[in-house]
């Protein structure tokens, strides 16, 4: 029985885990390391409350506890890097793609977001929640998971709206 568990947990790993790292690049703000150390510490957790959730939400329960240790690493003071004011080499014209380049500058600013209003987004509007779900995964009342991601998409706005230029 224990091996049938293991090979469930197994391809719900293989299944989602895509998804699940994207989610966490978008959580952390981009940094692809942070995502993956998210990830695997949030499936670290899963594996343990397998046997409990396996025949129930085992992805709404990862996606609860990604958001939360996000919210959790973001109040942190250091977390063994730092980053630099410029990339080592620019990319040269032509090749990055239009995609790549406007999902960078939405990463970059999502960064910029604090991480209850980067979570309430990201859940809202990545995941496709609802406010209710949103604000149990956040462990908050519905008006203020509601009140993040206003907030949030208001200067997500702000931040994205110099590159917006007028057609006409």
């Amino acid at each position: 029985m224990e091996q049938a568990r293991a090979g469930e947990f197994d391809e719900f790993v293989t299944a989602r885990w895509s998804r699940l790292l994207h989610l966490a690049r978008l959580l952390t703000g981009g940094d692809r390391h942070r995502a993956e150390d998210l990830v695997q510490e949030s499936l670290v957790k899963l594996w343990f409350a397998w046997p409990r959730v396996a025949d129930e939400a085992p992805e709404a329960y990862v996606r609860k506890v990604m958001a939360r240790a996000a919210a959790r690493s973001a109040r942190r003071r250091w977390w063994g890097e730092r980053p630099v004011a410029q990339l080592p080499e620019p990319p040269a014209a032509g090749d990055v793609s239009a995609t790549v380049s406007e999902r960078s500058r939405l990463e970059a600013a999502l960064a910029q977001l604090p991480p209850k209003q980067r979570a309430a987004v990201v859940l809202r509007y990545y995941q496709d929640l609802s406010e209710g779900q949103v604000a149990g995964v956040l462990g908050c009342p519905v008006g203020t998971a509601r009140s993040h991601v206003a907030r949030g998409v208001a200067r997500l706005r702000r931040l994205l709206a110099d590159v917006i230029e007028p057609v006409g």
